[in-house]
């Protein structure tokens, strides 16, 4: 007799909630084991809304679900670090219940204590749809690459944002242009500050680095810039010098503990991460056995992100159950914060200088003070007066963060250059 099916209960029945409706009901061939029935869901009102829901028990908020349904796995797809969400996944976990989430919110601020939970009850704690979609980062950094010791994880995280500046380069486009593209074809939300403003790539990062270092989560660590000041002049500027600008989320040991970042990026051009374009996701693993991998596929969408919650129900169906963060929460150690001031990389900076004798002199001897080598140096346009102000590029060698932001608040103060100059990190192989 075969077994019974794996009965879950689908918390949020919106674009990926649907999705995995959908692909439950039409790929019951496809699972190993028990085959992944939903036989309970929470949405904020009944019906089935054309999906194959017919027979499952309707509860209009996911906490009660979660403790009382008759159910063996909960899927939580709402999103949100707190409130119902959060509460209902204790519920579950509480329970014994086996727990399937997308939600890196939750996870970056509430992470280790559900952890902990779930290993208490014996129950799995599953998320591999919580970062890169249907990209299975998680599994891989998890299971297939357990016997690397990982230096690097970088990685493009959010589509919105790698649709809007890959729009933006390929058809010569300002960013609020780009932006409402986006939203209109739905890729960004109507406020899309969480998503442009690096947010959301922070969020998964800090749970790529508990699991590729074996450290405790830890979102404060994260520095966090966002793509709002990308201009049109960047990308032209990137190209020209042989770069793409993508937004990245870093994270890397170093001798001083693991550094956490996310902001915008010169990347080489044929450089994997370079190539990635529109709303794909991308993620190069530095291990010493491995080497580089990376990994490229649909970062957002109802079908790929559904698709990383049916590889949990898989794994939960087939019996495999792992420690979520890779290893007991009690094994996590505390990962010693990185500052950003210690990173060193070659810089692009684009200031607005006086147009006048001497201001070149002035800016390289900022440079100079503070041991900045520069490689390259290229005025854009010439100005029409002696009071006009002209866009200059420089490009430096390796140097640190401190010292580049120092000299150029130097050149500010001096009055050769306006306010705040464009400064860019280029990421080199």
């Amino acid at each position: 007799m075969p077994d019974r099916p794996l009965r879950v209960g689908l918390a949020g029945v919106g674009n990926v909630g649907s999705a995995l409706a959908r692909l439950l009901a039409g790929n019951g061939g496809g699972f190993p084991g028990r085959r992944p029935q939903i036989v309970a869901y929470s949405a904020r009102s009944p019906g089935d809304r054309g999906l194959p829901l017919e027979g499952a028990e309707y509860f209009a908020d996911a906490a009660e679900m979660a403790a009382r349904a008759e159910i063996d796995v909960f899927v939580e797809l709402i999103g949100g670090a707190g409130g119902v969400p959060f509460a209902a996944v204790k519920a579950a976990l509480a329970r014994g219940l086996s727990v399937v989430t997308a939600n890196k919110a939750m996870l970056s601020s509430h992470g280790l204590e559900l952890a902990e939970l779930a290993e208490r009850s014996g129950a799995p704690l599953a998320f591999e749809a919580a970062v890169g979609g249907g990209v299975p980062i998680i599994k891989v950094l998890r299971e297939a690459l357990a016997g690397n010791r990982i230096q690097r994880v970088s990685g493009i995280l959010n589509g919105t944002c790698n649709y809007i500046l890959s729009k933006m380069e390929t058809e010569r486009l300002p960013f609020d242009v780009c932006l409402e593209e986006a939203q209109r074809l739905g890729y960004a939300e109507a406020d899309p500050t969480f998503d442009v403003g690096g947010f959301d790539t922070a969020h998964k990062l800090s749970i790529l680095a508990s699991i590729a270092f074996g450290v405790r989560i830890d979102a404060g660590a994260v520095s966090v810039e966002g793509i709002e000041n990308i201009t049109l002049a960047d990308l032209v500027a990137a190209d020209e010098l042989g770069f793409r600008i993508k937004l990245l989320g870093v994270a890397a040991r170093t001798d001083h503990g693991v550094e956490q970042r996310v902001h915008p990026t010169m990347v080489g051009k044929s450089a994997p991460l370079a190539q990635t374009m529109g709303v794909l996701n991308a993620v190069t693993i530095d291990g010493d056995a491995v080497g580089q991998l990376t990994l490229v596929g649909p970062g957002a969408g109802g079908a790929a992100t559904a698709s990383a919650v049916a590889a949990d129900l898989a794994d939960i169906a087939r019996g495999a159950v792992a420690p979520a963060f890779g290893r007991p929460v009690a094994a996590l150690a505390e990962g010693e914060r990185a500052s950003l001031q210690r990173h060193e990389g070659g810089y692009y900076v684009r200031l607005s200088v006086l147009d006048r004798p001497g201001s070149m002199a002035t800016i390289a001897r900022r440079m100079a003070d503070r041991s900045i080598s520069l490689e390259s140096v290229v005025q854009k346009r010439a100005g029409n007066d002696a009071s006009s102000h002209v866009a200059v590029v420089i490009v430096t060698h390796a140097t640190t963060e401190t010292s580049i932001r120092e000299a150029l608040a130097l050149t500010v103060q001096d009055g050769v250059a306006r306010e705040k100059p464009q400064v860019i990190r280029i990421e080199r192989p």
